[in-house]
């Protein structure tokens, strides 16, 4: 397969939605039919456009959720209050609705199966979407490299995909995962509820020595905080990948 971070060229293509479930009070995970969807890289995304009975249009940047699977693809969207696009992906769009979207887009933050690095994964909100991705892919292959997932959410309402995390990571499939609250914590929560701070980036669980690549996607002051805390503490900002969305952001 021709590697989809290099698409020769991005054309708007037509999907159908065949499932929808709620992922969080907010957000809601779709599954479209994609006949034309040739595959994607982990933590790639696309163009999502909506087209009104009267010719106005909208288009929106989503991360996508799945793993590689052509002909399929997954995305997860959280509402935006006073949206074009998100409300009707989480509250209006049935099944066998259209849209459609153009990509996958980006070749930087994305995770291929053959890295053979640990890899330490830091969402902030929504930007758990292209990480669980990775997360996905990398079990989809049967591989045991180790995965550390550091999450921040502002409550327990608000954690994407908080039971297949808590599946995974307690398969003994070399993936840790590390909730963080900002506002309320949960009831079991180790930490008390606040902003990421350098130790929750430091509690490492390879003693191995390989290297570390990390990947981090969220608002675009969690990511930058983020990455200066990653520095901070030794590691190399060419090992640092970053992705980062606004108030209007669609990841």
């Amino acid at each position: 397969m021709t590697d989809p971070a290099r698409p020769s060229r991005l054309t708007w293509q037509t999907v159908t939605l065949r499932d929808a479930h709620s992922e969080a009070q907010a957000a809601r995970t779709l599954t479209f039919s994609a006949p034309q969807w040739k595959g994607h890289l982990a933590g790639q995304h696309v163009d999502v456009r909506l087209t009104a009975p009267d010719g106005y249009t909208a288009q929106r940047s989503y991360s996508i959720a799945s793993p590689n699977r052509p002909g399929q693809l997954d995305l997860t969207v959280q509402r935006v209050t006073d949206g074009e696009v998100s409300p009707y992906l989480v509250d209006n769009m049935l099944a066998g609705d259209q849209l459609e979207v153009r990509g996958p887009i980006g070749g930087w933050f994305v995770w291929r199966p053959d890295d053979p690095s640990a890899i330490l994964l830091v969402a902030g909100g929504s930007g758990v979407v292209p990480l669980m991705a990775m997360i996905r892919e990398r079990d989809g292959h049967g591989i045991s490299t180790p995965f550390r997932l550091v999450y921040s959410v502002r409550t327990p309402h608000d954690r994407l995909y908080a039971e297949e995390l808590a599946t995974r990571a307690a398969a003994g499939t070399h993936l840790t995962l590390s909730l963080i609250y900002t506002r309320t914590a949960a009831g079991d929560a180790g930490r008390p509820p606040g902003r990421l701070r350098a130790d929750d980036l430091a509690d490492s669980p390879w003693n191995d020595h390989r290297p570390i690549h990390s990947y981090i996607c969220g608002p675009t002051g969690f990511v930058e905080a983020a990455a200066g805390l990653l520095e901070a503490a030794g590691h190399a900002p060419d090992s640092i990948r970053t992705e980062r969305f606004g108030p209007t952001g669609g990841t």
